[in-house]
């Protein structure tokens, strides 16, 4: 397929619906989506770049729906208002290994990762003085940070997994390569990031990686292993970038974050290459099928003052039947259908400072970097004095400032708090079962517990 400008087309053909035909075909494929193969050749200066927007196109395949839905529709914010059972299955957190979201968000995620090997095994034996050496390291840069941030996603979804490195060729590629743990998982993350800060240039696209996105994703990979000194840094870095500044006011319909000052890194759709989710928020009034919904306790947080403040701009309220209906309203451009994707934003790297800095015992500094995020969003400055009054106030400032985005069950799960926020007491169930197709083609594979 013919790639054109990415901020512009992203030529990925979609699905509105819910269930998705490719979904229900994976169900029946007797190969691990990990070995799917990719005969797409590099041979050129357009091979290679198109190539590389290709991967851009399949990771924003799972931001798209799957990986969002995976990271809200767990946790407290947001209800599904409908009767599939692979959506309720997610929002009662008793999933099964053949649930068509996980499949779906599996095979893609394998799919982007395959795509970026190709990249990285390709790009270095093109000889085109249209490629030059600059684009080149370019491009493997790209394709080092895509690469790692989905294994950082298997890695926090499903544990240890399958590390694929080299492209898949024939579907006996893959065969045998068996399970890491999640600890070598987020070793290849870290590796990845390494050699992309390293080969990307200096910059502030967003829609693009560049070297900030690299520390970004890196301050985060920090974070979820607990590393408070090494988050606390690599946040600094981002934070201390001229090229990125909070958006105030929180949010301004048409144009902020969207492609703001306060974006690290989003996945861009067009009206060609629509972004469907908004279908899934909006009444039926409004044209949408409305399948998640606020739930009261969230919207009481959003529209308190004190707590949401400008935030209250993520819902809006139409009325039906003569009665108000609020409806989550981060994905809003219905009209022109290309709301991003968002995947990296400056507000998190100043509460994943706060929390690295409150287990540091640096509760002034915490304070300040957690009041930074309020001040933005014109709620009070928050008074918590104590180590844990802070990791409190910071855990629930990132349920109000990421209210609608994948963040919430994951918050939850590395924090050890899903039981006691959400009841979810089995900790075998806070992580996702491998899907079940996969486990059935690879004997090598071995299923999470409690699945």
């Amino acid at each position: 397929m013919k790639k054109t400008l990415y901020r512009l087309l992203f030529a990925a053909q979609l699905s509105t619906a819910v269930l998705s035909l490719t979904g229900c075909q994976d169900l029946l494929d007797p190969t691990p989506v990990q070995q799917l193969p990719d005969d797409k050749a590099i041979t050129d200066a357009g091979s290679a770049r198109s190539a590389t927007i290709g991967v851009y196109d399949r990771v924003q395949a799972y931001y798209q729906l799957n990986w969002p839905v995976l990271g809200f529709l767990p946790g407290e914010n947001v209800r599904f208002n409908g009767t599939l059972n692979q959506f309720l299955q997610i929002d009662q957190n008793q999933l099964s290994a053949d649930n068509v979201l996980i499949t779906e968000a599996w095979t893609q995620m394998y799919q982007a990762v395959n795509g970026a090997n190709n990249v990285l095994a390709g790009v270095p034996g093109v000889n085109d003085p249209l490629l030059t050496t600059a684009e080149k390291n370019q491009l493997q840069g790209e394709a080092y940070f895509l690469r790692a941030l989905v294994y950082f996603d298997l890695a926090r979804g499903w544990g240890g997994v399958p590390l694929v490195l080299t492209p898949t060729r024939t579907k006996e590629n893959g065969q045998g390569i068996g399970r890491s743990t999640q600890a070598q998982t987020y070793d290849q993350v870290l590796a990845d990031l390494t050699q992309a800060e390293a080969l990307l240039p200096d910059g502030a696209t967003r829609n693009r990686a560049v070297q900030t996105t690299a520390r970004a994703l890196r301050a985060r990979l920090h974070l979820y292993r607990q590393q408070w000194t090494e988050a606390e840094a690599y946040a600094t870095q981002v934070i201390a970038s001229s090229n990125y500044s909070l958006v105030t006011p929180y949010r301004t319909i048409s144009t902020a974050p969207f492609l703001s000052r306060e974006s690290i890194f989003e996945l861009t759709f067009s009206n060609s290459d629509a972004n469907s989710m908004w279908n899934n928020w909006f009444p039926s009034a409004l044209g949408g099928q409305f399948n998640f919904q606020p739930v009261p306790a969230a919207i009481a947080l959003l529209n308190d003052p004190a707590v949401g403040g400008s935030r209250s701009a993520l819902l809006a309220t139409t009325t039906i039947a003569g009665s108000p209906v609020t409806y989550g309203n981060l994905y809003s451009r219905s009209a022109q259908r290309d709301d991003p994707s968002y995947v990296l934003r400056l507000a998190e790297q100043y509460l994943i400072r706060a929390e690295a800095r409150a287990k540091q015992g640096k509760l002034t500094a915490a304070l300040a970097d957690l009041n930074a995020v309020r001040s933005r969003a014109g709620v009070p400055t928050s008074t918590a004095a104590t180590a844990e009054q802070l990791l409190l106030a910071i855990e629930n400032e990132r349920r109000v400032e990421f209210a609608f985005e994948a963040d919430r069950w994951f918050d939850l799960v590395r924090t050890g708090r899903a039981g006691a926020v959400l009841g979810v007491t089995d900790q075998r169930r806070w992580l996702f079962p491998l899907p079940f197709n996969d486990l059935v083609a690879d004997p090598s594979l071995t299923q999470n517990p409690g699945y």
